[in-house]
């Protein structure tokens, strides 16, 4: 039997950011930049993520009272060596409805999150705004966490600060619990290239 590791545990995204991924729910995360799919601990140039990324929740979605939430943050804010500043928030998007299309089979659910207009709140409400990451020091971790809502947060207040931002102070002041489902990248800071003359 081949030995499976998780590149959450590995990348230490579990036990630094959340301890757990919940076991009730099979839901997948797919993060697109541009037409390029983003895989867990795959290195991005922080000039690649400037826009935000299409996102996906495939699993889980069955039941149109369904909605999930979304946040991304970094939690190696200054540097990974340091971070007091764990963690940075990025973006959140809350009530995310689950909604099933047929093309993808009668078992299979696709949630579509993002791409998110202020005119377009039945593919969720953009709670904060995208932050681009912007490495200044060290390897990066950018993660995006999907929550399972068990009711509409439509009266959720964002949090005051983008740093010291907590995922589990989040979770536990919205009765969230456990993730569905998470991915990360890394990146750090990007030189400009070089003039030849």
């Amino acid at each position: 039997m081949a030995n499976i590791v998780d590149p959450l545990v590995v990348g230490r995204v579990i036990g630094d950011v959340f301890d757990s991924l919940s076991d009730d729910e099979s839901v997948n995360i797919t993060v697109t930049y541009s037409n390029r799919q983003v895989f867990n601990s795959q290195e991005l140039l922080p000039s690649s993520v400037t826009i935000k990324p299409r996102v996906q929740v495939q699993g889980g979605c069955a039941d149109m009272r369904s909605f999930f939430t979304l946040l991304m943050i970094d939690p190696d804010v200054p540097g990974p060596s340091d971070p007091y500043l764990r963690e940075h928030l990025h973006w959140i998007v809350t009530d995310i409805p689950g909604t099933t299309d047929a093309t993808f089979g009668k078992s299979f659910f696709l949630c579509n999150l993002i791409p998110l207009r202020d005119d377009m709140r039945d593919r969720g409400r953009e709670l904060v705004s995208y932050d681009i990451p912007k490495p200044s020091i060290g390897i990066h971790r950018y993660v995006f966490v999907v929550f399972k809502q068990r009711r509409r947060l439509q009266t959720l207040i964002p949090p005051s600060s983008r740093d010291n931002f907590s995922t589990r102070n989040f979770s536990e002041e919205n009765n969230l619990g456990q993730p569905v489902a998470a991915l990360f990248f890394n990146a750090q800071r990007q030189t400009a290239p070089r003039r030849r003359f």
